[in-house]
């Protein structure tokens, strides 16, 4: 093929410039002279061929679109023919079409006396339209769920990828990419496409999911492939090239580097999307599908044994009949009262199985996740939504999340002593250049130290307008080159509003905006003109990003930017910058050595800075004579180790990033602890602006904890088990010490949450109970490892994501509430009617034992599975994991209305021509239309009741909100007095008057006020029971071994001998997709022993193991006098006391008693 340049020829595409314009379909512009080097026809050689100008409708049509396959849903008659197949129904049904031919023979085929009309057909008819009706309403239900988790799935799969076209940068959307497309490597990407690798430094990627090792692969050109495979053939690549090689595979993850690769393959034929293809399988149970599943199948093995029994019972007194001829029956009459017998006994078993139950939760979610997206909330794993309800921590960024993420320069120090500000005139408070002389004119944003008067004599301030005047041109390209070179954001059109934007990390856009502001030269001019020779791309572990560079005169320069406290360290000189903007005579950039007063100079600009809240940056740069540096180390062929580099560096400047906090998060953090949980703040900022953001927010409060990141991750484990509770702040932390957060707040019991957007944040997603990523600056590695994303990267967002996960296991609850009352009611007075009855018929017939089994489960489901989610849900401290499904309120509401329906339906079964005086000859239709009626109001009027679970009595708040709820009431109560009026021999009721509808809408609605009076009843006594009666665990043992799992012990039993419900109800749970085909697809997940309750007693109970000599601090008030320490030391050193407590802790709390007042701050 020629190679490489053999592949982007036959492509049509240039390794530079991406695919041309006129393949794009945008006409071809003329170069201009300042554009030549991104010019796409400056390279005529790759341009020549005919498949250059191949549009991209060609392309997606010769080598495919970047999609897969949309997944195959099923229709709604496939789904209809599923729920048809399940067993009951079919048995119900056979036994309607028997009904059905005896009825003709007995209408049309016997003699019937004079004036009967022949109506004996009608109930087979009435059953089998009644199957029809039940098949179709919870078809229609779970097609409508499908279509919505299609739609979540589609909306999880959008993202931008960068890409070259047309010699300009651009993101574009993932579906967008073709064949020939130039894209980009950065870390944190996961590769969208098959490709080969042009060129870049130092990329390496994670190819385990694709090959099973764990190695980061390293990417070289092909060039340098051949050359490798040439030298050290299949065995062994060396040391410095482990695994490398030229191919870039889909679905592989960037660790680091910068770089570009052609694209070869793309959707269902690149790697990724064959092993996609091939996974493609049904979702998995969400924890608490889990346990529906499971009580589920516990339910139905009492129903179907309720519903065998009745049978059995009737059949031994109809035998017992037919041995008597008592009462006398024809041949075919006995054969209708098998049938009969028959219908009623399996109707009991479809009322009686919950078969909604299980498809409940997943109803609540679908309705959830789709509205939780309007609200900037991405459910990528259902089971998150169901878990972030019981959340009791949250561990949370600081930029973006707390912040606005829209950071600007505001102020800076350049060299040291010329300190900029932007509208310096408004905003003379960020300059300290008379901090020395007077500490009082500037503002005491935290503890400062007391003022040397004359020591820093030489500073001077300007406005920002001013810097151009003041700073020399050989300064300010100096500066602007920093910028510009060590930067991977671009400019790109802002589709909304169409104007040019930065793209990319907001530091560096923040940086490239200032350089742009002041009038310097067009970054891309003074990026494209610099000969890279490597790239340090950012790492947590270093807070610093380099570049080196070769320059005209053949020396070479690194340009390093990252956390001022450490790279400032690194630094022996400063430019020199003079307020006449004077420099010495053949020197181009003119500097100086810093000695100990420009040390305490740098010191305290930073500190100044990051009491303000105040980012700060500082930018340096090196030059060497040759490259690579004399006795330098490798960690690969031609790349330099970083800790070589990065020393006796030139500061060039110490920038202030302002980046406000977003609007609104004071109120969601007081709203996290009003709901019970916690919130931690994790950030890799500096302690002093750390601090200064935490107390805004409202995160650092009386008795909390602040720690940095090496003083966290030196402690022992009881240490750790000791502080974490308390700790509010942990400040210049890794992704590791996240994760050791996140795991030791586990150990203790709590359910966490994190936010992450980089790379390494991905172990702690994943350790977290619940991971949330950043939609707009988090990485595709981040993305991919959490549960749900925030779109808009807000922390309001994460307070959103708790209220609706207790609302959709509010929801579950009020549902189960109302279908297991329902359903002990319908057992009940079924049974014992028909075991009463000489007839074998109950007060309830099969049809409308039907419309009561349409009521509550798909009705019901469909109006208590979607209220919406309110403020109200966070009123409330969250619930322990291990809490169970039914709590004493719903106990005492389920036996309550279920002993009221059933005494108040049996009596007027039994006695109801007596009470109302009627002719039982003449009347009985009347009275048992009426049984009927009373049944559904009561179960109608319960709906209303079941929208509460606490002992609160306004059961209609919000009811407004939820128009399912309240089109579905509607609904139910016009089918209801439709039945009555023409349901005639189809429901076997009749017309009745005025009194009998309002003794049944009456009797029905008792259940309103029924429940308010239970709500009166205390919990205690009811919870005491229970724990009596082993149904709960008593809350005040602690356990005394670790659980094999979470779930309720006794579900755990039914679990794993049941399987009653899967077999003789199930469906429409086998036609959903998004139910789990088999509890045991997937084992439960290993957890840990729930703790909360011992974290009270943590410092009770570690300080005496640790003892009085532990970790105390050292330094008196530690960082409440913060100029004491020099911030550009080390991290270690700022903190030497390791902890620090808030000021307005009170003075008994044991945290003071442990670590002593000399902890506190002021």
């Amino acid at each position: 093929m020629g190679g490489v340049k053999g592949l982007l020829r036959g492509l049509g595409t240039h390794p530079k410039h991406g695919l041309s314009a006129r393949a794009l379909g945008q006409p071809a512009a003329a170069p201009k002279p300042s554009e030549s080097a991104t010019d796409p026809r400056s390279d005529g050689d790759f341009h020549d061929g005919p498949t250059y100008d191949v549009s991209m409708d060609e392309r997606r049509r010769i080598y495919g679109a970047n999609v897969l396959p949309t997944r195959k849903t099923k229709s709604l008659l496939q789904l209809m023919w599923l729920a048809l197949k399940d067993k009951v129904l079919v048995l119900l049904s056979i036994a309607a079409v028997v009904s059905l031919a005896l009825g003709f023979f007995q209408d049309f085929g016997t003699p019937r006396p004079p004036g009967e009309p022949p109506v004996d057909w009608v109930e087979g008819v009435a059953i089998i339209v009644a199957i029809l009706i039940v098949v179709l309403v919870g078809s229609i239900n779970d097609w409508q769920k499908e279509r919505q988790f299609q739609t979540l799935n589609e909306k999880k799969e959008e993202r931008g990828v960068k890409v070259i076209r047309a010699g300009v940068e651009r993101v574009i959307d993932v579906h967008e990419v073709v064949v020939g497309d130039v894209a980009l490597l950065e870390p944190g990407e996961i590769v969208p496409c098959d490709g080969v690798f042009l060129g870049g430094h130092n990329v390496r990627c994670d190819e385990s999911g694709a090959t099973g090792e764990s190695d980061a692969i390293r990417k070289v050109d092909y060039d340098e492939a051949m050359r490798i495979h040439g030298e050290h053939g299949d065995e062994e690549h060396g040391p410095g090239h482990a695994g490398a090689d030229c191919f870039v595979v889909s679905g592989a993850k960037v660790l680091e580097g910068y770089g570009s690769y052609v694209v070869i393959a793309v959707g269902p034929r690149s790697f990724n999307g064959r092993i996609m293809m091939a996974l493609r399988g049904d979702t998995e149970n969400t924890p608490l599908q889990l346990k529906l599943n499971d009580l589920a199948e516990l339910i139905a093995k009492v129903g179907s044994a309720a519903g065998i029994l009745l049978f059995t019972a009737l059949m031994i007194r109809f035998f017992v009949q037919l041995g008597t001829n008592e009462p006398p029956r024809t041949a075919n009459q006995k054969g209708i009262a098998f049938v009969q017998i028959l219908i009623i006994s399996v109707t009991l078993i479809v009322v009686a199985v919950p078969e909604g139950l299980p498809l409940a939760v997943t109803l609540a979610l679908a309705f959830a996740t789709k509205r939780m997206t309007k609200e900037n909330l991405l459910v990528r794993v259902l089971g998150s939504c169901e878990t972030m309800a019981n959340a009791s921590v949250v561990c949370t960024d600081k930029t973006g999340t707390l912040t606005q993420n829209v950071m600007t320069i505001v102020a800076g120090a350049v060299g040291i002593h010329c300190k900029f500000v932007r509208k310096l005139e408004e905003n003379r408070a960020r300059s300290n250049v008379h901090g020395d002389e007077g500490d009082e004119d500037r503002p005491q944003a935290g503890p400062s130290r007391p003022s040397r008067s004359g020591k820093h004599t030489e500073d001077f301030s300007i406005d920002q307008n001013q810097i151009n005047d003041v700073f020399s041109p050989q300064l300010c390209e100096l500066f602007n080159e920093a910028i510009a070179v060590n930067s991977t954001a671009f400019e790109d059109t802002d589709p909304e509003t169409g104007e040019l934007v930065f793209v990319g990390s907001k530091t560096e856009m923040a940086l490239l905006k200032f350089a742009k502001e002041n009038g310097w030269a067009d970054y891309k001019v003074t990026r494209d003109a610099a000969d890279i020779v490597q790239m340090m791309p950012f790492s947590s572990k270093r807070k610093a990003m380099g570049v080196v560079v070769r320059m005209k005169d053949g020396r070479y320069r690194i340009y390093l930017k990252g956390a001022s406290e450490i790279l400032s360290k690194k630094c022996t000189r400063y430019v020199v910058v003079k307020s006449d903007g004077t420099t010495k005579a053949g020197q181009n950039v003119e500097t100086a050595e810093i000695d100990d007063l420009a040390s305490d100079n740098i010191s305290r600009t930073i500190i100044f800075y990051a009491n303000q809240m105040l980012r700060t940056i500082s930018v340096c740069y090196r030059d060497f004579e040759t490259w690579p540096p004399a006795g330098a180390s490798y960690t690969a062929e031609d790349e330099v180790e970083y800790d070589d580099l990065a020393q006796d560096l030139t500061l060039i400047a110490i920038t202030g990033l302002e980046d406000p906090l977003r609007e609104g998060v004071r109120e969601a953090v007081s709203d996290c602890r009003k709901a019970g949980v916690s919130v931690k703040m994790c950030t890799g900022d500096n302690v002093l602006t750390a601090r200064s953001i935490a107390a805004q927010c409202g995160i650092f409060t009386a008795g909390g904890i602040i720690m940095e990141g090496p003083a966290f991750r030196s402690l022992s484990s009881n240490e750790l088990l000791e502080v974490v509770p308390r700790l509010q702040v942990l400040a210049r932390s890794s992704p590791d010490d996240k994760k050791l957060l996140v795991e030791k707040l586990r150990e203790l019991g709590e359910i966490v949450g994190v936010t992450g957007d980089g790379t390494n944040d991905g172990p702690a997603l994943k350790t977290a109970d619940v991971g949330f990523s950043m939609g707009i600056s988090g990485t595709e590695v981040a993305k991919e490892a959490s549960d749900i994303i925030l779109m808009d990267d807000n922390f309001a967002s994460i307070v959103k994501a708790i209220m609706w996960g207790r609302c959709v296991n509010d929801a579950v609850r009020k549902f189960l509430q109302f279908q297991i009352s329902t359903n002990v009611t319908a057992v009940v007075v079924t049974f014992v009617s028909a075991i009463a009855s000489a007839s074998e018929t109950s007060v309830l017939s099969a049809v409308q034992l039907l419309w009561i089994n349409i009521i509550m489960d798909t009705f019901a489901a469909l109006a208590l599975a979607t209220d919406p989610a309110s403020p109200a849900l966070l009123d409330r401290k969250p619930e322990k994991k291990t809490s169970p499904l039914f709590t004493a309120d719903m106990y005492k509401q389920i036996v309550g209305q279920s002993i009221y329906q059933i005494i108040i339906v049996l009596i007027f079964h039994f006695l109801g021509n007596r009470i109302l005086r009627f002719d039982p000859n003449t009347n009985a239709s009347v009275v048992q239309t009426l049984v009927f009626n009373i049944f559904v109001f009561a179960q109608i009027a319960n709906s209303v009741n079941c929208r509460r679970l606490d002992n609160r009595l306004n059961i209609f708040e919000g009811i407004t909100r939820n128009y399912y709820f309240m089109g579905i009431t509607f609904i139910e109560i016009a089918v209801q007095v439709l039945i009555v009026f023409v349901g005639g021999a189809a429901f076997q009721v009749t017309r009745i008057g005025g009194a009998e509808w309002g003794i049944g809408l009456a009797l029905g609605i008792v259940s309103i006020p029924l429940g308010a009076l239970i709500r009166c009843i205390p919990n205690g006594p009811v919870e005491r029971a229970l724990i009596a009666m082993r149904i709960h665990s008593n809350p005040e043992v602690l356990p005394t071994v670790r659980p094999d799992n979470e779930w309720n012990a006794a579900i755990d039993l039914v679990k794993d001998n049941l399987s009653t419900f899967a077999h003789v109800r199930g469906g429409r749970m086998r036609a959903s997709s998004y139910v789990g085909k088999s509890r045991k697809a997937r084992p439960l997940p290993e957890t840990r022993m729930p703790l909360s309750s011992i974290m009270t007693m943590v410092p009770t109970l570690v300080a005496s193991s640790i003892g009085s000599a532990g970790w105390t601090p050292h330094t008196p008030n530690g960082l409440s006098d913060p100029a004491h320490f020099d911030p550009s030391k080390s991290s270690a050193a700022l903190w030497e006391g390791r902890l620090q407590i808030h000021p307005d802790t009170r003075p008994d709390d044991p945290a003071l008693r442990r670590w002593g007042s000399s902890a506190q701050s002021n």
